[in-house]
Formats: structure tokens, sequence, C-alpha cells
């Protein structure tokens, strides 16, 4: 199970965005104030560590990609969710999540479309 910060989570979702870029590019996609470019590398650099993302030359420089694709992290990441704070019960997380925001019965029976689209 791969475990990313905020910040790698960050680039990452650009990069899932661009498919590939150098560092320059990420930091061009990011919001006032941008990171330092020293930073963004280093993570770059670490998300490559962890075997998510690898690169191809490109000149002087490098141009990188993501090794895994957003749903697969997503799924991953929503499975963690559910199994540390629900007890891997889908069930009682709609149900917090229900309870805790206030969803509509228009909302809900949206949900619930979706999921009988899947049976």
């Amino acid at each position: 199970m791969i475990q990313l910060t905020k910040a790698e989570e960050d680039i990452m979702k650009i990069l899932w965005q661009l498919k590939k870029a150098n560092v320059k590019a990420i930091i061009k996609e990011f919001p006032e104030p941008k990171p330092a470019y020293n930073t963004v590398s280093t993570i770059v650099r670490i998300l490559e560590s962890k075997g998510v993302v690898d690169y191809e030359k490109e000149g002087k420089g490098h141009v990188y990609f993501p090794l895994i694709q957003q749903q697969d992290y997503s799924n991953q990441s929503i499975n963690k969710l559910v199994d540390n704070y629900f007890h891997g019960s889908f069930k009682s997380m709609v149900s917090f999540f229900v309870k805790k925001n206030d969803i509509s019965l228009s909302e809900l029976e949206s949900v619930l479309k979706e999921i009988n689209k899947k049976e």
C-alpha cells in the first residue's frame, strides 16, 4: 500500500492531469505562492523512490510521469479510510457521512441510483 504525504499527493494530482511534465511545468500549475524549484524537485525524486513516478530524459532534464493511475490510488485511499476508521464497513462510513453532512434525500437517492447501476 502506497503512503503519500499531502505535498506528494498535490504533485501527483498535477502529474495525473498533465500526464507528463518537467519540474517547471509542475510548479506552473501550483497557485501562488508557488513552491520553490528545489522543493518540487526533491518531492518528485521521493515519488520516484516510492515507485509511483518515473522519468524520461529530455535534453539536459527529465520529464516525469505517473506509474500509478489516479483511480487506483483513490480506491486504495478510500479502502484505507474505511478499514482504519469504520472497521471495514462501507455502511458505517456512509451512515457517518449522511449524519455529519446533512445529506438531502435527493442526494441520497442519487447515490442509491449509482449503487444500483453497479448491481
